[in-house]
């Protein structure tokens, strides 16, 4: 059966090959993406521009009679254009509208939540793994950390209200590739970077091509609850920032914040507070439910993501 998909955040670089990815494939009759801005480059998508936060945003779901819809537009990390509280606005509020649209609409079937592995922090007791079941095990120590707890709770109680939706928590891994401007990529372009002495965490990301694979995965193969989303294997932090070529600078623990900031002076990039504790105590999740209830299984391994992004990025971030 044919079937129609509405992405939020339609915009940015992932829901943009989302769409393009989705309007190539037979079994999608319509795709429609929603913004503030118009995306580029999409042919035969429709764009309907709104603000996620806008009560309009219910008539919009309603009339676009979409079976599936992906919820795109969860920031990860503050930008120049968006401070940390409108970046928390954006992502509770938003969300919490996207459901309340949800609810109206009598055409949904599945829900795709592009969500984040955040959720679980960066704990020194954690298990080598982390299971979908364990989001709870310790407080919600961030700002981030409790918004992604928020949106899971909105979407969770949406799921429970409506049986018959299948509601996907995707849980993403942070993502690595060619191209991409993210925390993890400005790290390993900076002229030092910091670590914590004695510490040598494992870390796990996703390629972003993998990232993307599986999002499209979940759309095709919907299932209820949270899935972890991530490559296979971990790499140590000490390992993969000599990858990167830099030199490490490593810190003592009650000295870390305060040197990080002041090396913002020489490019080294402001590090947020998950990031920081992940590069204190790492973070690596168990991606079982991915492979056997989505069928999906990434083509890259941890340590294999970051040498594709370094052997793409040219001379991006040199010294």
């Amino acid at each position: 059966m044919s079937r129609r998909v509405l992405i939020t955040g339609v915009a940015s670089v992932v829901g943009s090959e989302l769409a393009r990815r989705l309007v190539s494939a037979p079994e999608f009759e319509h795709v429609a993406g929603l913004d503030t801005r118009r995306p580029r480059d999409i042919d035969g998508v429709e764009f309907v521009e709104v603000d996620i936060r806008d009560p309009e945003l219910t008539t919009v779901v309603a009339e676009a009679r979409a079976d599936t819809l992906v919820h795109n537009q969860i920031v990860r990390q503050p930008r120049p254009d968006l401070s940390a509280r409108a970046m928390h606005d954006l992502n509770v509020m938003g969300s919490l509208q996207v459901v309340a649209a949800c609810e109206r609409s009598e055409s949904l079937r599945a829900v795709v939540v592009r969500g984040s592995a955040g959720i679980y922090g960066a704990e020194p007791q954690a298990p080598q793994f982390l299971t979908e079941q364990m989001a709870r095990l310790y407080p919600l120590r961030s700002r981030f950390q409790r918004d992604v707890g928020e949106i899971e709770t909105y979407f969770h109680t949406y799921a429970r209200r409506h049986p018959d939706v299948a509601c996907t928590m995707l849980r993403f891994q942070p993502s690595i590739g060619p191209g991409l401007d993210t925390q993890v990529t400005r790290y390993l372009s900076a002229p030092v970077a910091p670590t914590y002495l004695g510490f040598d965490p494992r870390i796990q990301l996703v390629h972003s091509l993998d990232a993307l694979d599986a999002l499209v995965a979940a759309v095709r193969n919907p299932v209820r609850g949270p899935v972890n989303v991530a490559a296979p294997g971990t790499i140590g932090l000490t390992r993969m920032v000599r990858m990167a070529g830099r030199p490490a600078l490593p810190i003592a623990a009650p000295l870390f914040g305060p040197m990080t900031r002041s090396l913002t002076r020489i490019g080294v990039p402001s590090l947020s507070e998950d990031f920081t504790r992940l590069l204190r105590y790492g973070r690596a999740v168990d991606t079982r439910r991915l492979s056997e209830d989505i069928g999906f299984n990434p083509r890259r391994d941890t340590a294999a993501a970051v040498a594709d992004y370094l052997e793409h990025r040219g001379n991006e971030g040199s010294p």
